[in-house]
């Protein structure tokens, strides 16, 4: 409660000086232009120029607003596959990120923040309806569907998502993506936008012919020794990529500066409106790992010889040697970094159109990338481990409140949607069953015990000291002590019967009954 009082004292202290930070943008703007714009390489601080303090709502300004809303607007980002640790602000030393790095100073960091269901599309139902999609029950595939992810459907008919509320309440919505998953056939996630923009070309969206792809240019990028069945899926996706991204010329024609150009460009479209929800969400880091080289010089061996691979195999890495394994994490450190100086680019328009003055920003990612560690590349769903399921979860307040603060409490992405509405001062069609996290932050709402996810049949539980995974059917159980053991090499589970059994006991409960198998 004392949190909360010293949050308020720091909202009376500010002065809004939203009208003023307009003005003084036009003129960033036309000095931007002479200039000739920005020539930052990569790895340049892409903080934002300084045009007032993080935060600028007055107290004033906040009492005009519903229900104790700290914020007019929102903007959630979400970048595919993107790992906590390799971001400066959660400990990573060697790949840069200054914009999220910058972010996390002036927002709250969420440092235990996990899927509530894997991969693209269960997360995605999750994250816009603010309900549990684990466990996946009755799965059926969405028809037309390839990918044979438990839970890859639509969202039902009868779950009201953040947008379709939102949207109720007179807010300009507006979707950005280039994950082109959404837009499969049967999906219906753009449920609730008033504008959408689905950017084209990202991995297998079936946008251009492959007729002229070179089989020996498809071959130089995928993994050797691969079984013939997944050399096969691996090249009709390389394949793909490479016909898609043919006439790429300079950095903005790649995907995640595609999309992020796409928002900076609704962002001026739509500076007048009074109250705005704008999703973005980018593809990048997700593979196919096919940066600008200005990126790639940063991270890779300059003597490199071998196959570059952009699609890796989804299982054992037994088939790739060292120097190729550090050749792939170079390539996803390139991509990490390229998404981080486009969201810069996003957020410093945002904030020179006065945008960010009352707006709540979120940004966060699905899951993560297993890139050799444990012995598996990809995502492969018995390892449900820190790489795959540790995920950045920034939230920063217009107000300022809580900057620079990290939450050890437990977060997932069903939180997002309710604490969006209640930042907002937005009520809830229908009771969610996330939290608000904002309210976790401020001392308000108790913070869970444990926590719990899944990934296709094998689920996932955590609590204050370990980590339990376990196939559905109860086999194949793994139990690690995180004090102990952060890095979950030593399996505990036929050491520590009673725990791993408790920890079962735990995932069942929140199930609601035995899991799925």
């Amino acid at each position: 409660m004392e949190e909360s009082k010293q949050w308020r004292r720091m909202a009376a202290e500010r002065v809004s000086r939203r009208a003023l930070l307009k003005s003084a943008a036009v003129g960033a703007l036309g000095l931007a232009a002479a200039c000739g714009g920005d020539e930052k390489g990569p790895g340049a601080d892409e903080k934002p120029r300084a045009t007032g303090t993080a935060g600028t709502t007055s107290e004033a300004a906040s009492v005009l607003r519903p229900n104790g809303a700290i914020a007019a607007s929102a903007i959630i980002i979400v970048m595919d596959s993107l790992r906590a640790d390799h971001i400066g602000a959660y400990g990573n030393d060697w790949i840069r990120t200054p914009t999220l790095d910058a972010l996390a100073g002036e927002s709250i960091v969420f440092s235990r923040a996990f899927p509530e269901v894997l991969t693209t599309i269960p997360m995605r139902r999750t994250m816009h309806t603010g309900l549990r999609t684990w466990p996946v029950r009755h799965w059926v595939p969405d028809r037309g569907d390839v990918i044979p992810t438990w839970g890859w459907q639509r969202i039902p008919e009868d779950q009201a998502t953040l947008a379709e509320t939102l949207i109720q309440e007179g807010y300009q919505t507006a979707f950005i993506t280039d994950t082109y998953h959404y837009f499969g056939p049967s999906k219906n996630f753009h449920r609730g936008f008033k504008q959408f923009v689905w950017v084209r070309g990202q991995e297998m969206d079936l946008w251009r012919s492959t007729l002229d792809v070179d089989p020996e240019e498809v071959r130089a990028l995928i993994a050797p020794g691969l079984p013939d069945a997944e050399a096969y899926f691996r090249s009709l996706m390389v394949a793909q990529h490479l016909a898609n991204q043919a006439d790429r010329e300079r950095e903005e024609d790649y995907q995640a500066p595609r999309v992020f150009r796409e928002a900076m460009a609704w962002l001026e479209e739509n500076r007048k409106a009074e109250k705005f929800f704008l999703l973005v969400d980018v593809f990048d880091p997700h593979e196919p790992w096919d940066p600008p080289e200005k990126y790639l010089r940063l991270y890779a061996d300059p003597d490199y010889q071998g196959p570059s691979i952009i699609h890796p195999r989804y299982g054992s890495s037994e088939n790739l040697t060292e120097a190729q394994l550090q050749h792939m994490r170079a390539r996803y450190a390139a991509e990490v970094t390229m998404v981080d100086h486009w969201l810069g680019r996003f957020l410093r328009r945002a904030r020179e159109l006065g945008l960010l003055e009352d707006t709540l920003l979120v940004v966060t990612s699905d899951h993560g990338h297993q890139l050799g560690e444990h012995g598996l590349t990809g995502k492969v769903a018995r390892g449900l481990w820190y790489e795959l399921v540790d995920v950045p979860l920034i939230i920063r307040r217009p107000d300022g409140a809580g900057a620079g603060m990290r939450m050890e409490s437990f977060a997932q992405h069903h939180d997002i949607a309710p604490t969006v509405l209640a930042a907002l001062g937005v009520g809830q069609q229908a009771p969610m069953q996330g939290v608000d996290l904002l309210g976790l932050a401020a001392g308000r709402i108790r913070p869970r015990e444990h926590v719990s996810c899944g990934y296709d049949d094998y689920s996932w539980c955590r609590d204050g000291r370990h980590v339990y995974i376990t196939r559905n059917d109860g086999t194949d159980a793994q139990l690690f002590d995180m004090e102990a053991d952060p890095r979950q090499e030593h399996n505990l589970a036929a050491a520590e019967q009673g725990v791993a059994s408790l920890m079962h006991q735990k995932l069942l409960a929140d199930a609601g009954g035995p899991l799925p198998f």
